[in-house]
């Protein structure tokens, strides 16, 4: 037992991924609510790259690291 679990690195992986979605969502509207001042354009990219994070990569990551095949 003194090899990591590769699942449990794996599943913090997937938190992280999430985690930084929701930062990058977060980080979008504040600019899309003109509290930072940045261009729009940017946080519309800032919350659509959020979304894909939050609920489309964690899916990809899961599947490609599938044991069962």
């Amino acid at each position: 037992m003194d090899q990591p679990d590769p699942a449990k690195a794996r599943f913090l992986t997937i938190q992280a991924v999430r985690l930084s979605g929701v930062v990058l969502g977060v980080l979008g509207a504040l600019v899309l609510g003109e509290i930072l001042p940045l261009p729009d354009i940017l946080g519309y990219i800032l919350l659509a790259l959020g979304a894909f994070d939050v609920f489309i990569l964690p899916t990809i990551l899961a599947k490609r690291w599938s044991s069962g095949k």
